[in-house]
């Protein structure tokens, strides 16, 4: 009975410690996607949004294991608790976490902005939480002394994970933007509670100590294994491991949502994916072999650099494929790193002190990708200079150490494996050589990567094209006789150019001029002012500065317009409603909405309240056309929603693109109840039928799903 007794006391003192250190991650990382999805749209639906929120909660985590770390370091047991608690009370303050845009200066650089948001909203409650792993983990030592609280830290990153899957299969699906944060706040308070029930166990150490009754048990499967000290060299490899780690998640991060689009589904995989190589690495020290997860490496790596060096178009392998070749590489560049990471960690007595290193690692990590590899490459080529990073790690660490084994086996193996880094440098140099070759531009910024390719040079086929990433922006002919032909995705049997050119104000003898307004969100190289004629006015809204500047030194669309042509440079939505609550309806003819992110269209611009303003812009016979054509999402259902909640007429027009070599495939979709436009003979045989019944995808500002429009 006694053993029994003292079996139920051991859990006892363990439950609350790990309750509270799950639920913990858990809030964790569920705020992650919750806080980006929320405010994505008030950037333009960009991908370093996601980045600089992966920066913020890096430096939130890196001061929540230092803050950590300070308890421990300089209070004792009751200080760190009341210390803790009155501040876990205080920081009910800052509920519901519900963000809200500051008062800053459109001068303000949007990291800087976004960084101001989160910190405002979230900051001290998701610093509080980041405390919880190190902290309670401390105090589980000393509430159970002889038991290992490193598997904590596994089960941590298990909370986590279900964190971060239940967001795009569950409660993206299921709950609205309003309800997930209002929900996540309520959470937060029922943690606090937790977080007291392992309090009242910390005070209840001391009374056990006063009276001599602390119990020291030791659990075979939970032993603390000797490690030896730690030197300022582990420190500085603790810092290198955890920022390639880091570097890792957010490089290949960026790339699929550059190449795809920006779907929190694409971001919460290679994340939980980072947290399962944590959980492997931490649970058990054998589950990381070098004889494993080295040929992983090299596999996944040599798979990664292919799908790098792919051409991309119509024929590229399919999404799925894609996704499983980035995440393979991000879990062998992810395992290689935090095995080692591991397999140097400190004594148990400093587990806070190595996880602040963890931490500052990451956070590292998150300033180089977000601050300095914009400043050095004009690309994304962290990615690249990682890979080889990595691979020398491994080479080192297994040359440093000594073996038992044949010492010219280990020799010519590790020959080989410099050499094979030889080689990968040579097969992702050249990868770059031919991304830049033909270049006359490269920039890159929060918006993404900008590059101006010239072909043809010196022929009458001469053409200039700018890309975002892999994805095409436009092109415009060169030769003085061709450079007003409307190209790519903008010709005249697309939907952009039937309603340019067949408005029926174009033929009303009624009206004064025959010109139209015309207001398009997203710019590109400005293709569509071709279709200017005098009288027209032609206003973009553009977020990116660059694109106007290329657009106007690369390309002569604009400049040689024969409409009157203005640029707005913004979230096409924001300054839409800005203009609208300032100064009333633009009363546009028609509306072209082109701004791609990616390959897809930014969710806030296809939401109802996106069409109630879209139409507030529009005169009464407006026309409204939407660019959808994407090789991995399917809008239809989307935009359909959107003409049947405006009662309006919605037709598909499919182009080919096959009609001369400057064009290129498209689809677009034109809402309308405007009866002479639906009349007309050529509208009518250029319409398309629908491939699919109507499915009920409805997206407001509130909730959208991206998951259920993905084609896999």
């Amino acid at each position: 009975m006694q053993i029994a007794s003292e079996g139920r006391s051991s859990w006892q003192r363990k439950l609350p410690f790990a309750v509270a250190i799950f639920t913990s991650a858990f809030l964790v990382f569920q705020v992650q996607p919750v806080i980006a999805r929320f405010i994505l749209p008030w950037y333009g639906g960009s991908a370093g949004v996601w980045t600089v929120c992966m920066l913020f909660f890096q430096l939130g985590l890196l001061a929540g294991y230092a803050y950590a770390h300070g308890l421990a370091l300089h209070l004792n047991r009751k200080q760190q608790v009341v210390v803790h608690c009155i501040l876990l009370a205080l920081s009910l303050l800052a509920l519901p976490i519900t963000p809200s845009l500051p008062e800053l200066s459109q001068n303000t650089p949007v990291t800087l902005q976004i960084l101001a948001v989160l910190a405002l909203s979230v900051g001290i409650p998701f610093v509080l939480l980041s405390a919880s792993a190190p902290l309670l983990q401390h105090w589980f030592a000393q509430v159970n002394p002889g038991t290992s609280p490193f598997r904590l830290y596994a089960l941590s990153n298990v909370g986590s994970l279900l964190a971060l899957l239940s967001y795009p299969f569950w409660v993206e699906r299921t709950l609205g933007l309003l309800s997930q944060t209002l929900i996540w706040s309520f959470a937060y308070f029922g943690y606090m509670g937790m977080v007291v029930w392992c309090a009242w166990f910390v005070f209840r150490l001391n009374r056990e100590e006063t009276t001599g009754s602390v119990i020291v048990e030791s659990s075979p499967e939970m032993t603390i294994e000797p490690v030896r000290k730690s030197d300022i060299g582990d420190k500085l490899m603790w810092i290198l491991l955890a920022a390639c780690g880091s570097i890792a998640l957010i490089a290949i991060t960026n790339q699929m949502s550059l190449d795809v689009s920006v779907v929190p589904f694409l971001w919460v995989i290679p994340l939980s994916l980072y947290l399962i190589t944590f959980i492997i690495s931490f649970e058990r020290d054998a589950w990381y072999q070098r004889t494993i997860w080295v040929p992983f490496f090299i596999l996944s790596v040599g798979l990664l650099v292919y799908l790098l060096s792919e051409d991309y178009g119509s024929g590229e392998m399919s999404l799925a494929y894609q996704i499983m070749i980035y995440c393979g590489a991000l879990f062998g560049c992810c395992m290689i790193c935090h095995g080692e990471l591991v397999r140097r960690r400190s004594d148990a007595k400093d587990l806070t002190m190595f996880y602040v290193y963890v931490a500052l690692g990451g956070a590292v990590g998150g300033v180089f990708v977000n601050l300095v590899a914009p400043l050095i490459f004009n690309g994304y080529w962290e990615l690249h200079g990682l890979l080889v990073v990595i691979s020398l790690i491994i080479l080192w660490s297994i040359g440093r150490e000594e073996t038992t084994g044949n010492v010219l086996f280990k020799k010519m193996g590790l020959t080989a494996g410099y050499g094979g880094v030889a080689v990968l440098i040579l097969f992702l140099g050249l990868h770059i050589a031919d991304r830049l070759e033909e270049t006359i531009l490269n920039t890159r910024s929060f918006y993404g990567m900008l590059h101006v390719y010239e072909e043809d040079a010196g022929t009458r086929d001469h053409i200039r094209k700018l890309r975002h990433g892999r994805i095409g922006h436009g092109k415009q002919l060169v030769h003085n006789t061709l450079e007003r032909i409307p190209t790519s995705y903008y010709g005249p049997e697309t939907g952009a150019g039937l309603a340019l050119d067949h408005h029926p104000v174009r033929r009303d003898h009624n009206h004064p001029t025959g010109s139209i307004k015309v207001g398009a969100i997203g710019l590109g190289v400005g293709t569509i002012a071709a279709y200017g004629r005098p009288l027209d006015t032609f206003r973009f809204y553009e977020i990116s500065a660059d694109v106007e500047v290329i657009a106007n030194e690369y390309f002569t669309y604009l400049s040689k317009s024969k409409a009157a042509v203005d640029v707005a440079i913004g979230d096409g939505r924001r300054v839409m409603q800005s203009e609208y609550d300032e100064g009333g309806s633009q009363n546009y003819d028609v509306i072209i909405v082109d701004a791609f992110s990616g390959d897809a269209i930014p969710v806030h611009l296809l939401t109802q309240e996106a069409s109630d303003l879209y139409w507030k812009h529009l005169n009464e016979d407006g026309i409204l056309v939407i660019h959808i054509s994407n090789l991995h999402i399917d809008l239809s259902d989307v935009v359909r929603q959107m003409a049947s909640h405006a009662g309006k007429e919605i037709f598909n027009i499919d182009d080919d693109g096959d009609s001369h070599f400057y064009m290129s495939g498209s689809s677009w979709v034109v809402i309308t109840d405007n009866e002479a436009f639906l009349n007309d003979e050529l509208i009518q045989d250029q319409m398309d039928e629908w491939d699919h019944e109507l499915n009920p995808i409805v997206w407001t500002d509130d909730f959208s799903n991206l998951f259920d429009v993905v084609e896999w």
